[in-house]
């Protein structure tokens, strides 16, 4: 062990017919013969080729050692692993694996200790309470919040139907994620404790390749969705004087299009698995997000253009645009004469920019990260993985409607508005009979907004491009 042989002939161990432990655990060898160990048959019972760069594990390498005990591949990436390699070794009562899934190739075995992902452990899918804990938290956070903005702008009249619209629709696309995020949890439910036995069965299934096709979905449609929203707004506020907005189809055609884009992108993996392998089962919450040595090249290449390609083209694009938006709306209010109203207003539109902006950064960069890192063959802490998958890339699907629904200011008018209404309404309701009930509904209760008179006018604060 620990020196640091390349090469190991097939005629080694020939002589050696009484020899019970074999520790060839970190060296370089990167092939071994199929007929290595042939000649310990009668003899070995203790076998550790671990943490060797070994390209392939052939069955042949096992088939021969009936009275085999403990077999330690700690540290190998086994591409083509089959059940078949370890039923020939009918006394094996300890296996060591680089990873928890092998496991369930080895179901004879008294004892498998693997090493983790961080994601999973050998008995949950989910490893460890925070983890079981957040995942609930942002499935119902991103659910509840998009249905709720879903809702509210169904019922509260649209100062742009069009931009409204596209918004209602990045919601739907955000609150698949949270139904990904549904689907986890309850799984992790159902294999708790027993995981092992389980997870190569869930990993193949219909249901991983399905939330995790649901989970792609909903993030290439709303990278494309707010990259669009970000031009539209771009074009308003830099060229307001343009006849450049998109009309009634032109916004239909482009919304159904990503749509279509984004249900391709998701799909392609899964309609030829001899190209593509397990695209969405390399890990147990199936997000194809790191990459390892048993990732065809073709999917990988796939998953660098959609994360390092297109997610990050369009990320740098919404950047450069508000960016650009904001020094527009710098420019444009130079000559305000009231300074205080105009900075004041400058400020709120740079606040608001500054968190769409950051919010992306914050979802999106730690993934580009986890993926440079991992094609780079560096080796990422199982934790770091977890965290990405159940808590940074939901981060846009949870925040989305807050900052393009409910903090705008328009959008909280509206809400003063229509609780006026009811309130109004209710009063009445109540005083239908009283002499003072038509002077209550003439006059607004105390505390309820009134719309002022510059929201009727076309005037600065009213100007869209605010919106």
């Amino acid at each position: 062990m620990d020196n640091q042989i390349n090469i190991v002939p097939e005629n080694t161990f020939q002589s050696l017919w009484k020899l019970a432990e074999l520790n060839l655990s970190s060296n370089r060898i990167r092939e071994l013969p199929k007929n290595t160990f042939k000649s310990l048959a009668k003899s070995l019972l203790k076998l550790n080729i671990s943490h060797n760069p070994l390209l392939r594990v052939h069955s042949a390498h096992f088939s021969h050692l009936t009275l085999l005990q403990s077999l330690d591949l700690e540290g190998i990436e086994i591409q083509n692993i089959q059940t078949k390699m370890f039923l020939p070794m009918k006394n094996l009562s300890h296996i060591y694996f680089k990873t928890f899934q092998y496991c369930s190739y080895a179901p004879h075995v008294r004892s498998c200790k693997p090493n983790t992902d961080g994601i999973s452990s050998f008995e949950d899918l989910l490893a460890n309470m925070v983890l079981r804990v957040s995942v609930w938290v942002m499935a119902f956070i991103t659910c509840f919040g998009n249905l709720l903005v879903i809702g509210m702008r169904s019922l509260i009249r649209a100062e742009n139907n069009l931009h409204a619209a596209c918004i209602k629709v990045l919601c739907c696309a955000d609150c698949l994620m949270g139904v990904y995020l549904f689907f986890v949890g309850i799984f992790d439910v159902k294999f708790r404790g027993q995981y092992n036995r389980n997870a190569l069965m869930w990993m193949e299934s219909v249901e991983c390749r399905t939330i995790g096709f649901l989970a792609m979905l909903s993030s290439e449609v709303s990278v494309l969705l707010l990259t669009y929203l970000t031009l539209e707004k771009f074009l308003v506020i830099v060229f307001p004087f343009s006849n450049l907005r998109p009309g009634k189809l032109q916004t239909g055609v482009v919304l159904s299009s990503i749509w279509v884009v984004g249900f391709i992108i998701a799909a392609v993996p899964l309609m030829n698995e001899e190209i593509f392998g397990n695209y969405y089962g390399h890990n147990g919450v199936c997000f194809p997000l790191h990459s390892d040595r048993q990732e065809k090249p073709t999917a990988k290449g796939y998953s660098i253009g959609i994360f390092l390609g297109l997610n990050l083209v369009a990320f740098l694009l919404i950047l450069c645009c508000y960016s650009s938006m904001f020094y527009s709306i710098y420019k444009t209010g130079i000559n305000a004469t009231d300074l205080r109203s105009r900075l004041h207003k400058d400020v709120a539109v740079a606040n608001r920019f500054f968190f769409i902006v950051f919010s992306d950064a914050l979802c999106w960069i730690p993934i580009f990260l986890v993926k440079i890192l991992s094609l780079l063959e560096v080796d990422i802490p199982g934790t770091i993985s977890s965290w990405v998958v159940i808590f940074i890339l939901p981060i846009n699907s949870a925040l989305n409607p807050i900052l393009y629904t409910l903090t705008t200011s328009f959008f909280r008018e509206q809400v003063e508005l229509l609780l006026c209404r009811w309130q109004r309404r209710h009063i009445l309701k109540k005083d239908r009979k009283s002499l003072t009930s038509s002077t209550i509904f003439m006059e607004a209760p105390r505390g309820c907004y009134q719309p002022p008179a510059y929201l009727q006018q076309v005037s600065l604060t009213g100007d869209p491009r605010y919106a």
